[in-house]
């Protein structure tokens, strides 16, 4: 069938926007990504430079992009992370392990954008400031965009018209903070683990580690050799078993619910009654959604970290295919989920594709809100997928194939490994089997195709 060619500019070149060019390109669009960095990785290219940012993560646009810490490992085995025509192997002189450092991911990003040729479509070191409807009586389709950027060396701002626009900056980067009080007023340190890098800034200190998710447990390990005491904040005192054996070993880290209130001497008062006196709080409170460059005049706006309205969690009703959204999701095996987004975004803006009606896409969102609703999932949880036929339902929209039952199992194992054994899940492991079987699949097995070969233009 006969397709078009679109002139489409990617925002970010993070694992989302890298994926997104490349299936931009590889359906024959004209593409142009933005990049405010000086390289490609978005979250996973480390910045160690966090003097100059707001410790709170309160300014309009950030200084500082990445949220990564210098020790961060992955948290989910690599083998489940590859993208379907590219697998994400163990490559000699680099970090072997199953569960590698943030570098070696961000070393996967390069060699993705290396070997598809994508460093030639990329703006580096340019802030995208605006995205605005050229023509707000169009809709959909037949919208163009009008893309305002600034270069970050020479400060010119230059301005360009756009068939669409693909959203995809990340989601760890604009720190979400819990509203405590007497916060406002508490004079020593406070930041959020956006900015926290290394433990070494707080020897001898009493932190208070406020959330035990992934960075909250990652960071409250790391400060146990350096730190006098760490009290961890939790919403819920109902621990995992791996977190547990971490704070039974350690006669310096203690467990508390949530902090009640702040006072001005030092004190951080938990709702039990017991407080510490602490020299700096780390709020390790998860990340908002932020678009502060996009204006769709209402159309698309983020509520209590409800990016809406958007069908199935890409596309807003009224502006698709011309504005879409990749990355959006959570609890999810990312680069697959993202690959078929991409694909479906390039189809659709081609023609190769199309959506449902506005009002059949509008229903389909109400009818996901109320189900949400009725399982009591919170809004500020809308895009936590969690649920693997999901994901292989959304990839059936362009024939993208079903994760494989080996990358579920993988996912799963590590999951359950580290709520049983927090610090050793990483390098202590009992699923062979399921990487022999994982290495000898289609996916790994593969002869990757020459660039040239994937691309119509």
């Amino acid at each position: 069938m006969a397709t078009t060619s679109k002139y489409v500019c990617v925002i970010g070149a993070g694992p989302a926007g890298l994926v997104a060019t490349r299936e931009l390109r590889k359906e024959g669009h004209r593409v142009v990504t933005a990049e405010q960095s000086h390289d490609v990785g978005g979250q996973w290219l480390y910045d160690p430079n966090v003097g100059g940012e707001d410790p709170l993560g309160r300014s309009r646009f950030l200084k500082v992009h990445s949220s990564v810490y210098a020790s961060l490992r992955l948290a989910t085995p690599r083998e489940t992370l590859g993208l379907s025509d590219f697998p994400f192997v163990v490559k000699e002189g680099r970090d072997t392990r199953r569960f590698p450092g943030h570098r070696e991911l961000l070393s996967y990003l390069k060699d993705f954008c290396e070997w598809f040729g994508l460093t030639e479509m990329i703006r580096f070191n340019t802030r995208v400031e605006y995205v605005g409807m050229s023509d707000s009586d169009k809709v959909g389709g037949d919208l163009k965009w009008v893309v305002r950027s600034r270069d970050l060396k020479s400060e010119k701002v230059a301005e360009e018209v756009f068939d669409a626009v693909v959203v995809a900056t990340g989601q760890y980067s604009h720190p979400r903070l819990p509203s405590i009080e007497g916060m406002e007023q508490w004079k020593r340190r406070q930041m959020h683990s956006h900015i926290y890098r290394d433990p070494h800034p707080f020897h001898n200190e009493v932190v208070v580690v406020v959330g035990n998710s992934v960075s909250g447990r990652d960071i409250s390990m790391e400060l146990v050799n350096v730190a006098k005491e760490i009290h961890l904040s939790a919403k819920s005192l109902d621990i995992s078993e791996g977190l547990s054996k971490v704070i039974s070993k350690h006669h310096n880290l203690y467990l508390h619910p949530q902090i009640e209130s702040l006072h001005g001497d030092g004190r951080v008062v938990f709702v039990d009654g017991s407080w510490a006196m602490a020299d700096t709080i780390i709020y390790c409170t998860g990340y908002s959604y932020s678009f502060p460059f996009l204006d769709t005049k209402g159309i698309v706006t983020v509520d209590d970290d409800r990016v809406g309205p958007l069908y199935e969690h890409t596309f807003p009703p009224s502006l698709a295919p011309s504005l879409s959204f990749v990355g959006i999701p959570r609890k999810i095996i990312s680069l697959p989920f993202f690959e078929s987004q991409a694909i479906w975004i390039a189809q659709l803006l081609s023609g190769r594709k199309t959506l449902p009606s506005f009002h059949d896409m509008m229903q389909s969102i109400e009818e996901f809100y109320q189900s949400r609703n009725a399982a009591g999932i919170p809004k500020h949880h809308t895009h936590n997928i969690a649920n693997f036929e999901y994901c292989d339902k959304y990839g059936e929209n362009v024939g993208y194939p079903h994760l494989e039952e080996w990358r579920k199992e993988l996912f799963l194992s590590g999951s359950v490994r580290a709520r049983v054994n927090l610090e050793t899940f990483r390098d202590s492991w009992d699923d062979y089997d399921l990487l022999q079987a994982a290495l000898l699949s289609p996916h790994f097995t593969q002869s990757l195709q020459p660039p040239s070969q994937h691309y119509t233009l």
